[in-house]
């Protein structure tokens, strides 16, 4: 399997680089792209550095490199996950404003019919991101806030990045054990 998998700079950079772990371990081959406040993030909400980051994917490009073989829709890949997503780069892929590589490689994953998987994180939600949401979820873009289940009983942060990280895996038929399933007797 070929992902694509973009981090923006919205709070959650956690999600991003646990969804990368789980992909190197998975042997899912990850073309990365990082905006520049997603480094900032980085530095602001981990311990993490680029370099580590950089490591788990198979391929790196920058958010300005136009040039990517990600821009184009004929680099095959399965689909892409924006983990996590801001507002802004929700708002250029629902309007076609492919300013950045992230918005581009979304707009050539929704031309070429593959599956895209944008996991927002912000609160409160305006109007204007809820029509944004709408606009890209009538495509049949999966919008997948970071919204973590506690039927699990979460014991740790870990388990509630996990149970998101998860649920994005789940879009793309990526088995895992990250968190348990909902089950009744």
């Amino acid at each position: 399997m070929r992902l694509i998998i973009g981090l923006t700079g919205s709070s959650g950079i956690l999600y991003g680089v646990r969804m990368l772990e789980v992909l190197k371990k998975c042997n899912v081959d990850v073309h990365l792209i990082m905006t520049e406040w997603a480094k900032k993030c980085l530095v602001l909400e981990t311990d993490y550095d680029l370099k580590y980051v950089k490591s788990l994917a198979s391929h790196y490009s920058d958010d300005s490199n136009m040039a990517a073989s990600v821009s184009s829709g004929t680099h095959k890949t399965d689909g892409m996950i924006v983990i996590p997503c801001t507002m802004k780069t929700l708002s250029s892929i629902a309007n076609g404003y492919e300013e950045t590589l992230v918005a581009r490689a979304a707009g050539v994953t929704m031309k070429e019919s593959r599956k895209l998987v944008l996991v927002p994180r912000e609160t409160p939600l305006t109007s204007i991101h809820l029509e944004n949401m709408l606009k890209l979820s009538k495509i049949g873009v999966t919008i997948l806030p970071a919204m973590p289940g506690f039927y699990n009983k979460p014991k740790s942060i870990d388990d509630i990045v996990n149970h998101v990280v998860g649920k994005c895996l789940d879009q793309f038929g990526i088995e895992h054990e990250l968190f348990k399933r909902w089950e009744t007797t």
